[in-house]
Formats: C-alpha cells, sequence, structure tokens
C-alpha cells in the first residue's frame, strides 16, 4: 500500500499546539523550561530502512535523530541528565511512543498523513490531551 507509505522522507513543520503547555507542567517541567519548549518550531521527519525507523527533530536547539526498531524499549535521553525507557510502535502510518520515567508515563501518538501530522500526548499523571499540529 503506498498510501500509507509516502509519509517517509518528509519533513512536516510545526504549525501549532493544544494544551501542550499545560502538559509540560503536569509532568513536572519549570516554567522557564516549559516556556522554551512553547518557543520551539521543530520541523519532524520519520524514515524507514528496513526495520529500522529514525525519527528527526530539527528545532533551534538542534537536530535529534531517534534510531527504534517497533515495539522494543531502549534508552532514551531527553535533555542531559534525563533518560527514560522509550518504545515505538508502527502501525501503517501511525507511530505511537510510549516514554517511561519514574515521573510515569507519557503516550505520543503521532499519525501522518500526505500533508499532516498529528502529535496527541496524553500522561499518566495529567487528565488531558495536548495536541501538536504540522503541515508539509
Amino acid at each position: 500500500n503506498t498510501s500509507t507509505m509516502s509519509f517517509y522522507g518528509k519533513e512536516y513543520k510545526y504549525e501549532s499546539e493544544e494544551n501542550f503547555g499545560d502538559f509540560l507542567k503536569a509532568v513536572g517541567l519549570p516554567e522557564e523550561e516549559v516556556q522554551k519548549f512553547l518557543q520551539f518550531k521543530p520541523t519532524a521527519k520519520i524514515e524507514k530502512n528496513g526495520d529500522e525507523y529514525s525519527y528527526t527533530s530539527i528545532s533551534p536547539a538542534g537536530t535529534k535523530v531517534t534510531k527504534f526498531k517497533s515495539g522494543v524499549e531502549f534508552e532514551d535521553t531527553i535533555k542531559e541528565g534525563f533518560t527514560v525507557k522509550t518504545t515505538y510502535t508502527v502501525n501503517g502510518n501511525k507511530v505511537t511512543q510510549v516514554i517511561n520515567s519514574d515521573k510515569g508515563t507519557a503516550t505520543f501518538d503521532r499519525e501522518f498523513s500526505d500533508d499532516a501530522l498529528v502529535v496527541t500526548i496524553t500522561a499518566s499523571a495529567w487528565g488531558g490531551t495536548a495536541k501538536r499540529f504540522y503541515k508539509v
């Protein structure tokens, strides 16, 4: 099915968010870091190479490339001194990332289409839902 593969290698540019600041506060980020994260307008890209994937996030703070295999847990450094266990699961055009840390779990559901990426974010420490919207 070529239509589900059409999002690989495309650059999705950040457009807007809903409740993302509330999510960051709920997981314990200090206010000044929340403000910094809200100013990031990252570009996201996913690529597939055999059974390995790479998810790239490009922002003024730099480029972060995360390599993963679907369903395989690994350690990921979110920021200096803060490492979490992360599992990405790829199912068609949906990429679900579950982060486990001492602060609980957070889930990032990324749904790719030809011209858009919608990331839905939930967390065990928070009753809300945040969304981030990207466009090609």
